[in-house]
């Protein structure tokens, strides 16, 4: 509001008239514009009577002067034109009715605005001076520009105001005004002035709520806190030189103290200060660099410390990246398991998950995928996965699905990474992971260190691969190599490793436990088997069968030898074999050559209703690492015949489980098995069979309940940032001569895989170091050229 003072008048005069001015002279413009917009229209409407005139004419002419002979076939054709020329009158007086003077004023009249446009400019009038005239000045706005301004007093209106104000209001009102006063007396309050409390909220006040007008810009850091800072950061050094803690805290105190000395005498106040003496300077000094790092405008997202806080801690949840080797439609071991961790991981609602599985272009998914399945993009077989993956669990999946660039290795019947993996993990779920075959994913691994990027890695083995290795030519010395660099890549990137059974290699930092579980649907048919059995049916109406991938170290092998070596003594035992792979075609002659009583059929899912009713099977690899098949049997509630392997201790401890050492004792188990019938599932086996018990024996070995429950919660709801132990230890202490080879076999591994020439050597796929650019396409990625630049002349 404008303040109309007697000394203010004639500014103000001018200043509404000025207003006014400019309103007038706005109107007077959109006038101007109008007519010549109305005067256009005319032009163009002449022109187009003109136009009309002039083709009417023409067509008038043309039908006079157009005529036929009567013998012409056109005749017909021509009667238009005979009525054209009955109507040419008409035509004409409509002519002449239009193109007269009167008929052109009488329409422009009726669609043009009005020649004059008058403005009643009172509202905008009586708006300004309710505006400026508050005190009860007004303007006389009868002539164009004021001539006088006339002081008011409007206490009849306002007194009509008060009457016709709602009572309730009015009083409401006077109240308020009432208090005002009382609070303007210091009658209010008077006797908590001097208490200290009141002081010290007045202090936290003033701390907190600064007026704007009194910010100023953070000074920048002087010496002495460059010097007290680094001091402090230098602690875990001196603890290894000896020197004691509470020095550093005395010299950083002496070097924080000397800028307090230094502050300008406004910024606190004597009174203040009374308060703020026994503050923590280590936590002055911290605040301090958190300031001068924010007036920078100092922003970052990604960062050795700020992972932590960073995550999303609103819904006190860890993050767990699983990444895996293979992926479904190919159902191998490492494709299966990892998908069913991830379901009951999520299931547990203690952590978000992600499940990172290879993309295949679609040359690879061609050799790889059964039944030539193929997928034309990440989504379509994402629909695929989840829908086969509901299927059998029987609740609904929650948890992410991530692809990263692969490609299918002929050689090693495997699929290989291409480029950084880590990649494709954001670093805000950088948390926890679990690197399914954490010696097949690393090989040829060239990119970020996974125990670097996330707070605990865990690997868990799946295969034996220097058993596989050893049956190849110059096994014995690829075997060994392929050993040290498993220990090598194990070592580096690993905080934690699961060995399913004592089958596999000894790795660095490992323990032996089974983290497998079997399908809920192979537990229902065992539960069915059993309640067929008690009610008096037969539950088991066929003999024995095997089921596997047909190639020769899944166990076909020993098999034939077994079966050929007791062949005599084995009359009348026929086996069903299920199983497709790339060593069927030799399988098959050889059993048919040694006159085996096999039937060899197509390979299918061990949950198909066709297999419920085998009563053995036997199984007599020994290059697995622990048999998903064997497991699956004994749930279904049947006899499983094994070789007394390291890969089948877990089930030794299942009665329906038989095991062998030699062949002699494969031939009694045999006939054992089929001449009994095999003992139902306890609850206590059914449930260690599962994949819930799976779950919890994962968090058990692998640490995860330490990081999970590691006063995390506690954390959150005290406000602090959430620290796994491994970064605790490196902020309180050097690393650790362990740490330290740790870190130089990674950044040697770092090197080799760098260079084309020494994967070529190894056995890696050319040009897998970086994606492609078919990936690039598939997966919405960067192109390589952009990725990875290559700069030159």
């Amino acid at each position: 509001m404008i303040n109309l003072g007697m000394d203010t008048r004639p500014s103000t005069s001018v200043t509404a008239e000025k207003a006014i001015s400019f309103i007038s002279k706005g109107w007077r413009e959109v006038r101007d514009s109008a007519g010549a917009d109305l005067q256009l229209m005319r032009a163009r409407a002449n022109s187009f009577k003109d136009l009309a005139d002039r083709e009417v004419e023409n067509f008038l002419h043309s039908a006079s002067v157009f005529s036929v002979p009567s013998h012409s076939p056109m005749n017909s054709a021509i009667a238009e034109l005979e009525f054209v020329k009955r109507i040419q009158p008409k035509l004409s007086e409509f002519r002449r009715a239009y193109s007269s003077p009167d008929f052109s004023r009488k329409m422009l009249e009726k669609w043009s605005p009005k020649p004059r446009i008058r403005i009643d400019l009172s509202a905008i009038r009586n708006a300004i001076v309710s505006e400026v005239d508050h005190d009860g000045g007004l303007f006389d706005f009868e002539s164009s520009r004021p001539r006088r301004l006339v002081r008011r007093i409007r206490w009849k209106e306002r007194e009509r105001e008060k009457e016709e104000e709602w009572e309730p209001i009015r009083q409401l009102k006077e109240k308020f005004k009432e208090l005002e006063q009382k609070s303007q007396s210091n009658d209010i309050f008077w006797n908590f002035k001097s208490k200290e409390l009141v002081e010290k909220v007045k202090l936290s006040l003033k701390s907190f709520c600064k007026e704007r007008e009194e910010s100023k810009e953070v000074p920048p850091l002087d010496l002495t806190e460059l010097l007290a800072y680094l001091v402090k950061q230098s602690v875990p050094l001196f603890d290894q030189l000896g020197i004691r803690r509470d020095i550093c805290d005395k010299v950083v105190e002496s070097l924080c103290s000397k800028r307090k000395d230094h502050l300008p005498s406004h910024s606190v106040s004597g009174e203040d200060a009374s308060l703020i003496e026994h503050h923590n300077i280590s936590d002055d000094l911290d605040f301090r660099i958190a300031s001068v790092l924010q007036s920078t405008g100092y922003h970052s997202n990604d960062g050795y410390w700020t992972n932590f806080a960073n995550r999303d801690l609103e819904d006190k949840k860890r993050h767990v990246a699983i990444v895996t080797t293979a992926s479904l439609p190919w159902m191998t071991g490492t494709a299966v398991n990892p998908l069913f961790r991830a379901a009951y991981l999520a299931k547990c609602a203690k952590q978000k998950v992600t499940l990172v599985v290879p993309w295949l272009c679609m040359a690879d998914q061609e050799l790889v995928y059964p039944n030539s399945l193929t997928f034309s993009s990440p989504e379509e077989q994402e629909a695929y996965i989840r829908s086969w993956l509901e299927e059998r669990v029987g609740f609904k999946t929650d948890f992410k699905i991530s692809f990263y660039p692969g490609k299918f290795s002929k050689e090693r019947r495997s699929i290989i990474p291409v480029g950084d993996t880590s990649e494709f993990i954001p670093s805000k779920k950088g948390d926890i992971a679990i690197l399914e075959e954490p010696e097949h994913l690393n090989w040829y691994y060239h990119g970020k260190r996974w125990t670097d990027k996330f707070n605990h890695v865990v690997g868990v083995v799946h295969t034996n691969y220097l058993e596989y290795i050893k049956r190849e030519k110059n096994g014995a010395i690829q075997a060994f190599l392929v050993k040290h660099i498993n220990n090598m890549v194990t070592r580096a990137y690993c905080h934690k490793v699961l060995r399913l059974s004592a089958a596999t290699q000894d790795l660095p930092r490992s323990v032996v436990c089974n983290v497998h579980g079997v399908n809920p649907k192979f537990l229902k048919v065992g539960e069915e088997k059993a309640a067929e059995r008690e009610s008096g049916q037969q539950a088991f109406s066929k003999g024995a069968y095997f089921l596997g991938k047909m190639v020769w170290a899944k166990g076909y092998k020993e098999l034939i030898d077994l079966l050929a070596k007791h062949n005599n003594e084995l009359q009348g035992f026929k086996l069903d074999v299920y199983g497709n792979g790339e060593d069927s075609h030799e399988v098959q002659s050889t059993a048919q050559k040694l006159q085996l009583n096999l039937n060899f059929m197509k390979g299918r899912d061990h949950a198909d209703d066709s297999l419920h009713g085998y009563k053995v099977f036997i199984n007599p690899s020994v290059s697995d690492v622990l048999c998903t098949a064997t497991a699956e049997a004994l749930a279904m509630g049947k006899f499983v015949i094994c070789a007394d392997h390291p890969s089948n201790d877990f089930f030794r401890a299942f009665p329906n489980c038989m095991t062998y050492k030699t062949s002699e004792e494969f031939v009694a188990k045999v006939k054992e098995a089929l001449a009994n019938e095999p003992q139902p599932l306890t609850a206590v086996q059914r449930y260690n069979l599962s994949w819930e018990a799976a779950t919890q024996r994962f968090i058990e070995y692998s640490e995860l309940d330490k990081v999970l429950s590691k006063s995390y919660e506690d954390s959150i709801e005290s406000g602090e940032e959430a620290k796994p132990l491994s970064k605790i230890k490196k902020s309180v202490s050097m690393p650790s001569l362990s740490e330290i080879v740790d870190g130089g076999l990674a950044f040697a591994h770092y090197c080799l895989t760098g260079n084309e020439l020494l994967r070529l050597s190894t056995g890696a796929i050319p040009g897998t170091r970086d994606y492609d650019k078919q990936h690039c396409v598939d997966l919405h990625l960067l192109p390589p050229q952009v990725q990875n630049p290559i700069y030159g002349w």
